[in-house]
């Protein structure tokens, strides 16, 4: 592509209509003035607000997709991209399908043979005591196809375990109880076929909830993260093999639980991460040598198309 000029006109595509409505129009107001910022003629398009095939009819060429949660990164915007034949940032169809859903990630990771925290489904019939025997306390409880932490409880006690259940379905009719793992919580982001440098996140919270991610100032970030140089090597190589596994594509960010003994556990990916001022993936691209209008056209660089 030669210059920004070769990009045409952008779609930042951002607020939607799911819980994470609020940060999508966060990260794509930083998105679209980064863009501009290089020249590139970018604009806000908000679904919630316009109908989709209006970006053909604007002439749009490419779009950059930071619309999070439902609607956004669950594959469905970006079957409707491919319908129209407009080249997207970030992953297609299936990848972003896999990825919202937890449940159904875990499994193909888990037939590859990658590391994640012991789990059961749950639901109205659930033995909840059988559950909170084998899983140990304390516990998570959270819905299977959200994000942000949206719906996410901690269990401490065994009697808890029924109200966590009716908290999460209240997001998501598919409900998730996982083993704690309290070894530490990383991130690793994916550029392309690069892992950028691991985040140790150090929540000053009970543990990394949506207030703590996007609104608290107490939260600590360290990057580079604690690991020694073998374990960040394994973490970012493990952060690849998610990645891949998931058919995922452009970028994304791989989230890691590591137990007592140091071992990390594949928790989640996310498809169309944060480009917030609190945000992970722009951290660690500085960390890179990445600063973020820089990041920003790398990512739509490798916007594509089914």
């Amino acid at each position: 592509m030669s210059g920004h000029a070769g990009f045409g006109k952008v779609a930042v595509l951002c607020g939607g209509q799911s819980a994470e409505r609020e940060i999508s129009l966060r990260s794509g107001a930083a998105v679209l003035a980064a863009l501009r910022a290089r020249g590139i003629d970018a604009h806000a398009f908000d679904p919630a607000m316009r109908a989709l095939h209006e970006l053909r009819a604007d002439g749009y060429a490419r779009a950059f997709v930071v619309l999070h949660g439902r609607g956004g990164e669950d594959g469905t915007l970006q079957g409707a991209l491919d319908l129209l034949g407009i080249p997207y940032t970030g992953s297609g169809v299936l990848a972003s399908a896999l990825a919202m859903d937890k449940w159904r990630s875990k499994l193909l990771w888990q037939a590859l043979g990658l590391p994640v925290p012991d789990y059961a489904l749950l639901d109205q019939h659930s033995d909840f005591a059988a559950v909170a025997a084998r899983l140990g306390l304390p516990l998570f409880v959270k819905p299977a196809r959200e994000g942000s932490s949206i719906g996410i409880v901690r269990v401490e006690r065994a009697g808890d375990l029924p109200d966590a259940w009716r908290e999460a379905a209240r997001h998501d009719a598919l409900v998730l109880a996982e083993r704690a793992m309290l070894g530490g919580e990383y991130t690793v982001a994916v550029l392309g076929d690069q892992a950028l440098p691991s985040i140790r996140i150090v929540p000053a919270t009970a543990f990394y909830d949506y207030e703590a991610k996007y609104f608290r100032d107490d939260t600590r970030y360290h990057c580079p993260s604690d690991l020694s140089a073998a374990d960040e090597a394994a973490m970012r190589a493990l952060s690849l093999r998610a990645f891949q596994a998931l058919g995922c594509r452009g970028w994304a960010r791989i989230d890691f639980l590591r137990d007592d003994g140091g071992r990390p556990f594949l928790l989640e990916a996310n498809t169309a991460p944060g480009m917030t001022d609190h945000s992970l993936v722009p951290m660690a691209a500085r960390a890179a040598g990445i600063d973020f209008a820089s990041l920003c056209v790398r990512i739509l660089e490798l916007a594509d198309v089914a």
